[in-house]
């Protein structure tokens, strides 16, 4: 009966040290995602990414890919673009395994991907697959979240990039592309989002890709408007330099 009092005894001190370190783990992960959004707050994008990436969760490598993506973008020298969209498209793969439920995860596959595209040219993104991908993982998340406005914006742009590059017949022939989708897409993500600055900002985009000419005057409206919005943290000051250079160009003569 001792040995077996010591057997429940040894036991139950166990499964209270499992139980008593289960909440703190769940603090030490909220807080590292804590530490995460605020190094991305800042603007240590590639820091960000390191420590959403060790929390080993979808929303951690969700995070991790899209710091990478930003600093790729709007950072990084051309010749190490390729390698971050990458790393980020490793990234976004892992959050949608580690859970095919999380719209974001889909979201910053779509991006991750759409950067990489960019970066290697059309045709070998075409030969990869790319066009379908994107597409495929923007409706994803729309599926999953419909009001995201950011995939509305991302779903907008698949759109108004194949318009813009081979022309409305060619778009629509070989993708299902079209301008029209375009703008109900924008739309849609300007009305779920009207206070946010990157929305004016893609819708403006958006249109200077379909025909800088015919949408330049709405083009500019949408980029002072992205321009009123106070920017919130690093990536919105970088969303806010982009807007301001694209208006004076437009704005410049022959622009």
């Amino acid at each position: 009966m001792r040995n077996r009092g010591h057997a429940v005894g040894f036991a139950l001190s166990c499964w209270l040290a499992v139980a008593l370190a289960l909440p703190l783990a769940g603090v030490a992960n909220a807080s590292s995602m804590d530490e995460a959004h605020a190094a991305y707050a800042e603007g240590r994008f590639t820091d960000a990414a390191r420590i959403a990436e060790s929390l080993g969760t979808s929303r951690g490598f969700a995070l991790a890919a899209e710091s990478l993506t930003v600093h790729g973008y709007f950072i990084a020298a051309r010749g190490e673009k390729e390698g971050l969209f990458e790393r980020a498209l490793g990234l976004a793969q892992k959050a949608v395994r580690a859970d095919p439920g999380n719209a974001d995860a889909h979201l910053q596959l779509a991006r991750a991907t759409g950067r990489l595209a960019q970066t290697i040219g059309s045709f070998d993104a075409a030969d990869r697959g790319y066009v379908e991908q994107i597409r495929e993982a923007t409706e994803d998340a729309l599926r999953l979240d419909p009001g995201m406005a950011q995939a509305h914006i991302s779903l907008a742009r698949w759109h108004t990039g194949i318009v813009g590059k081979v022309g409305s017949f060619l778009a629509r022939l070989t993708h299902g592309a079209r301008e029209k989708d375009a703008i109900a897409s924008l739309d849609r993500a300007l009305e779920l989002a009207p206070d946010a600055k990157d929305v004016p900002l893609q819708y403006a985009l958006g249109l200077l890709e379909l025909d800088e000419d015919e949408h330049r005057q709405k083009a500019k409206s949408l980029l002072e408007r992205s321009i009123a919005i106070p920017a919130k943290d690093a990536f919105e000051r970088l969303l806010d330099k982009l807007a301001r250079d694209r208006l004076k160009a437009l704005e410049a003569p022959g622009g």
